[in-house]
């Protein structure tokens, strides 16, 4: 097998990509280029009549040709064999994969949490272990999203898997994940995320012996960053520290099995060689990884709590102004100096849908049961909030400036209802009694 890495800086390396020393290329949504080999890129033109090297030149195109210039995601590949030369796919088992619409149990407006899904007794790669929660919208109509967990105990190897329906949003909880995507290599690992564009091809190879997080299958618009606003220009996730793969390349002459998630099903065809053989690139539909630590957060100085939104890092653009088809927000390391503030999360209904996982430590609004690994559903205007120790402690707290550091909590949060799959309501891991956590909050109401 000959592997080759490219530094960005028309240079070659052997690098296997294993390490945190990977090559990258910063920006969200920027025009990045990348050559793995000298003189493999195209100048001045995209598809010349012969593609350097002995190239195929190639358009991934993530969105519609005439969307506007803002809003485009293309990238032009120049790789050993083009897409097109593959057999025919067939479908393969579901498993525990599931796409919208979810219809085989009721909308479900009771307050749902999950302990840690289980690691796996047998051998299982990243697709193979990935378990639908629930979500909305319909995957056809290219509207909502997917919730998915993923536990694996293995690398896919000779696999590659690539979604028709959406993009990947995956956030590792536990085991650092090293991503080979048709554009470069990328490490992912706890207290970060990666994002796979749509019909981004890619094998996940595992760096330890066993990994668990979370994803969200974005069918809608893609990703961007948030407008700030009256924030003004800078704050929350800063684009530069958005960090896209620069150009590596497989040339592998034998069996790599495609899996291809299309119209919700899996389908497979096994090709000759590896399709992971781009060696150079440019464009705006590529993968990236971001620490999550890096952001920005944004809160009160003076008093009361801030409503989440200020904690979104990425969001998916509805036909609705504001009305998001997913965020992503996160509960990154901040300081609470607000006075005469009830500091944790407030009690609320929300016309939008809240999926919560916790990556590490503890999340403020909840004392106990909600544990790294864990993940929680509070859907279309359910009630929520802190529990009853949370309120009590927080009620009576002396209010001095507090770092909260010692948790790293995210949400998905979405415009439509999430309906949970029969496999999260029947699952063995599933917490029976969650709203016992808000027993006990007594009438203090003295008049």
């Amino acid at each position: 097998m000959d592997v080759t890495q490219g530094t960005g800086k028309e240079e070659a390396s052997g690098e296997t990509g294993a390490g945190k020393d990977l090559a990258h290329s910063s920006g969200f949504g920027n025009e990045h280029s990348s050559e793995a080999v000298p003189g493999a890129l195209p100048v001045g033109r995209n598809s010349p009549q012969r593609a350097p090297l002995g190239l195929y030149a190639e358009q991934l195109s993530g969105t519609a040709f005439t969307e506007p210039r803002a809003a485009n995601r293309r990238s032009w590949l120049y790789r050993i064999r083009p897409s097109a030369a593959h057999p025919s796919f067939r479908r393969i088992p579901n498993g525990s994969l599931r796409s919208a619409p979810f219809q085989d149990v009721e909308p479900d407006p009771n307050r749902l949490r999950w302990s840690p899904l289980p690691l796996p007794d047998e051998p299982a790669d990243f697709v193979q272990g990935l378990v639908t929660v629930g979500g909305n919208g319909d995957v056809l109509r290219r509207e909502g999203i997917g919730i998915h967990w993923y536990a694996a105990n293995r690398s896919m190897d000779t696999r590659v898997f690539s979604s028709s329906d959406g993009e990947f949003l995956v956030v590792p909880q536990h085991g650092a994940l090293l991503l080979r995507t048709e554009l470069g290599l990328l490490r992912a690992e706890p207290g970060g995320i990666a994002l796979i564009p749509r019909g981004m091809r890619f094998r996940v190879e595992l760096l330890e012996d066993s990994a668990r997080g979370y994803v969200c299958e974005n069918y809608g618009r893609p990703f961007q960053l948030p407008d700030l606003g009256p924030i003004g220009a800078n704050g929350l996730a800063n684009a530069r520290d958005f960090l896209a793969p620069v150009a590596f390349f497989e040339d592998r002459e034998e069996t790599t099995q495609v899996v291809n998630k299309f119209g919700g099903n899996l389908w497979a065809a096994d090709y000759d060689h590896s399709p992971l053989d781009v060696v150079a690139w440019h464009g705006n539909h590529v993968p990236y990884v971001y620490d999550l630590r890096r952001f920005n957060a944004i809160g009160s100085i003076s008093y009361d709590h801030p409503d989440p939104s200020v904690f979104t890092v990425l969001t998916s653009p509805s036909d609705t102004p504001g009305l998001a088809g997913a965020d992503f927000v996160v509960f990154a390391p901040r300081w609470l100096v607000g006075e005469d503030t009830f500091r944790p999360p407030y009690f609320h209904r929300n016309v939008m849908s809240e999926f919560m996982g916790l990556i590490e430590g503890a999340y403020d609004a909840k004392a106990e049961g909600f544990v790294p690994g864990g993940s929680s559903l509070h859907n279309m205007m359910s009630a929520h909030g802190p529990d009853r120790a949370t309120f009590e402690r927080a009620s009576s707290a002396e209010l001095i400036p507090q770092k909260v550091d010692d948790g790293l909590a995210f949400m998905f949060e979405t415009r439509w209802p999430v309906v949970p799959t029969s496999t999260a309501m029947g699952a063995a891991h599933r917490q029976e009694g969650y709203d016992k956590v808000w027993e006990g909050l007594e009438r203090n109401f003295r008049p």
